[in-house]
């Protein structure tokens, strides 16, 4: 084997993953009310104008029963991902959902039920619990792998997406309305600022 050749096998390799990296997009929102305040806990979806593969291996999420609450309140999960429902309080729950993406009940039980509940539908899912009527937490079933929630400063950072056409949504069980899917180009590092109607403070 010459050098020459030599040299373009150990290149390759290199050369590969320098492609993979750069075929990789970047989408940062920051999500704010009408004050210019950040909206923390809120869901942020890119959907493709074309679609694509799933880029990372689903992994069941996870809403536990503590303290006689839902935690988290909102949870975000891909169309055919799985959510467990550990319960860590002394008392026993009944969780239950009437929304029409995803009907379902876990009969009166502690600790972990033996199998994760599948959501198969997209669109918004409200948990309830028969025996405390307070406890409440949402769902949302996104048709994307690109998708995330604002932590402090309002912003989330979505990584991974091949560049090109998507359209950006927001959603917070604080919202007023449902707002308008936002139309994002998004290249390699891309930025969106969205505003947000919220509810009255109660």
């Amino acid at each position: 084997m010459g050098p020459i050749l030599r040299g373009l096998l150990v290149a390759l390799p290199s050369l590969a993953i320098g492609l993979e990296a750069a075929e990789a997009a970047a989408l940062t929102v920051q999500v704010v009310d009408r004050a210019a305040m950040p909206v923390v806990d809120a869901v942020v979806y890119a959907v493709p104008a074309v679609p694509v593969a799933a880029t990372k291996a689903a992994v069941m999420a996870e809403i536990a029963q503590e303290h006689l609450a839902f935690t988290p309140l909102v949870t975000v999960v891909e169309t055919g991902g799985s959510v467990s429902f550990p319960n860590r309080d002394t008392v026993r729950h009944q969780v239950y959902s009437f929304s029409p993406a995803k009907v379902f009940e876990l009969k009166l039980y502690a600790g972990l039920p033996a199998t994760p509940v599948v959501f198969d539908k997209a669109g918004l899912v409200a948990l309830g619990c028969n025996i405390h009527d307070r406890m409440v937490a949402y769902v949302l079933v996104v048709d994307t792998p690109f998708y995330g929630k604002t932590v402090a400063g309002g912003r989330v950072r979505l990584d991974g997406l091949p560049p090109g056409e998507y359209k950006v949504s927001v959603w917070s069980p604080r919202m007023s309305a449902q707002a308008t899917p936002t139309p994002v180009a998004v290249t390699t590092d891309t930025s969106l600022d969205t505003i947000v109607d919220l509810k009255p403070a109660s």
